[in-house]
């Protein structure tokens, strides 16, 4: 007899989070959805997923990342996996700090997702890079790591960085980022 694995998908992009859903469910894991974290809340009321799969950014600005505190808080154990469009060392730090095991940018399909689940642990003996940092790198850093303070907040991110608000919007729609 298989085991039940239960996963919830926390994602508010429909379409995505219907292509996901049906690939696990096609690989046999049970799929809960939620779109933001009330939902979130509901569905832990009554359910204990195993793993989760989590969008940084929800709609309305909201992080995912207090998806990935709210889901740790209640199962440690759990496995959480937080797929982003806006990668940057900043938000990955925190995620981990706050639960996740694994962070990926997208695009990530269901066997990048099913794979982090089975690399929960860390591994010492990855490769190490030779180049050094880029500029452009370490800017779009630290644009990413102020608009995670801000909660996604265009216009208080534009103040912080004292750039403004048309050049921040410029510089992210250059990234061609979802």
């Amino acid at each position: 007899m298989e085991v039940e694995r239960l996963l919830l998908i926390v994602e508010d992009d429909a379409a995505f989070a219907r292509t996901l859903h049906r690939s696990f469910e096609r690989r046999g894991y049970t799929v809960l959805a939620a779109s933001n974290l009330e939902e979130v809340a509901k569905i832990l009321e009554s359910q204990n997923p195993e793993y989760a799969v989590v969008d940084l950014k929800l709609a309305g600005g909201a992080s995912g990342l207090a998806c990935v505190q709210t889901l740790h808080a209640h199962d440690p154990e759990m496995l959480i996996v937080v797929l982003t469009g806006y990668a940057s060392i900043a938000t990955a730090v925190e995620a981990i700090k706050l639960g996740a095991c694994h962070y990926l940018a997208k695009p990530s399909n269901t066997d990048d997702i099913e794979a982090a689940f089975g690399r929960a642990e860390g591994d010492a003996d990855v490769s190490l890079t030779e180049r050094a940092t880029s500029i452009k790198t370490l800017e779009w850093e630290r644009i990413h790591e102020t608009l995670a303070e801000t909660g996604f907040n265009i216009s208080e991110t534009a103040r912080r960085l004292g750039m403004h608000r048309r050049t921040l919007a410029r510089k992210l729609g250059k990234q061609r980022v979802k």
